[in-house]
């Protein structure tokens, strides 16, 4: 069996960045998805948000990667014709009692590197936005939103142009160690399908079950990952906003925020549930709940309008209660196998820091970074 350069594992928006990267780089690369196509987890069920890298730590791998994803992205996406909108957010206090959160906020953007925030007291907020009633506000001008299907062909597209195969059905079970590089064994084989000199799982929702599959790795090596789902309700019909609109933030989350598509409409979530498996349901129910946080945002909202939408999960390193994780980006460095970088926790920002992300699995693999 011939040993190509690289199989990247999973075709979400950070496996098609990954596989770009290293096709630019020369590398003979298949991306194995399971699904019929490229991009149906994760990365098509989320706010679209390209974020501006406010609420991470400082020296953290989100805080980094985010913050130069957004500038790597908004460039890819201009030079790609990829649709995008820099609408800027606004994050808003209720009423006095929230101010202190305010300052937390934009004391943390400014040690995390983002500052470009502008604060605003309810006047100038509701020259901005007038439906929504505040007590003061910050305004987040970097802050966008993007098409991330297209964003997602674009990459498949430049990725194949450059020589990258994708392989849908294509779902990996079990990673061996062989002579030269990693035995890639699909749908449970005996024997592995392909060989490659170096193996990159961004498997998302799945990547730390295909790690405990993996030979050589060792248990302290893989984290325990939980999922919490978050459910979106839409509004059928126009909003009075131009920005996306958040709360500050809960316990466990940014709260239920105001979010918009490319076509203007808008959306209400996502909330927080902790799930045992991946299950996209959107439950009814819930609608009163979203109603009251949708209240909060904007008092006027017509509550027959306001439907259920759909779910996105997040893969989450740690459980309820647990501090907010980092992104793991593990390469030999960190696991003492060549040829492997395991991609864990892979939740929000990482539409916006794909790009980055990308970069970073390549110089684990020993290649220099390079801008989109």
């Amino acid at each position: 069996m011939n040993t190509l350069d690289t199989v990247v594992i999973g075709a979400g928006v950070v496996g098609l960045a990954v596989a770009r990267t290293l096709a630019r780089h020369g590398q003979e690369t298949i991306l194995c998805d399971a699904e019929a196509a490229f991009g149906t987890g994760t990365s098509a069920r989320n706010s679209e948000v390209i974020h501006a890298g406010i609420y991470y730590p400082r020296g953290s791998l989100k805080a980094a990667l985010c913050t130069r994803g957004r500038a790597m992205l908004y460039a890819y996406c201009a030079a790609h014709g990829v649709p995008h909108r820099r609408l800027g957010k606004l994050i808003f206090a209720a009423d006095a009692l929230q101010i202190a959160a305010l300052d937390a906020i934009l004391d943390a953007a400014h040690a995390a590197g983002v500052d470009d925030l502008h604060r605003l007291d309810a006047a100038e907020a509701r020259r901005l936005e007038p439906a929504l009633a505040c007590h003061e506000a910050l305004l987040s001008p970097s802050t966008g939103i993007v098409d991330s299907h297209a964003l997602m062909t674009s990459l498949l597209g430049e990725a194949e142009d450059r020589g990258a195969t994708l392989a849908t059905h294509a779902r990996v079970t079990r990673l061996t160690r062989q002579p030269g590089g990693w035995g890639v064994h699909i749908d449970d084989e005996a024997a592995p399908t392909l060989v490659a000199r170096q193996v990159v799982n961004a498997a998302g929702l799945t990547a730390h079950l295909l790690a405990h599959q993996t030979e050589g790795l060792e248990a302290g090596d893989i984290p325990d990952i939980r999922y919490a789902r978050g459910v979106y309700f839409t509004y059928a019909g126009r909003a009075p906003f131009t920005r996306l609109i958040y709360p500050v933030p809960v316990p466990g989350g940014l709260g239920t925020h105001l979010t918009l598509d490319m076509g203007g409409m808008a959306r209400f979530g996502p909330d927080v549930e902790w799930i045992d498996g991946i299950d996209y349901t959107v439950d009814p129910g819930r609608k009163a709940g979203f109603l009251a946080a949708a209240r909060l945002i904007w008092p006027e909202i017509d509550p027959d309008r306001l439907t259920p939408g759909y779910a996105g999960i997040r893969p989450k390193i740690g459980g309820p209660g647990s501090p907010a994780a980092d992104f793991r980006v593990d390469g030999p460095e960190a696991h003492g196998l060549p040829g492997l970088v395991n991609l864990f926790g892979i939740e929000s920002p990482g539409l916006t820091s794909s790009l980055a992300i990308a970069d970073l699995v390549a110089e684990k693999l020993g290649f220099p970074p390079e801008m989109a």
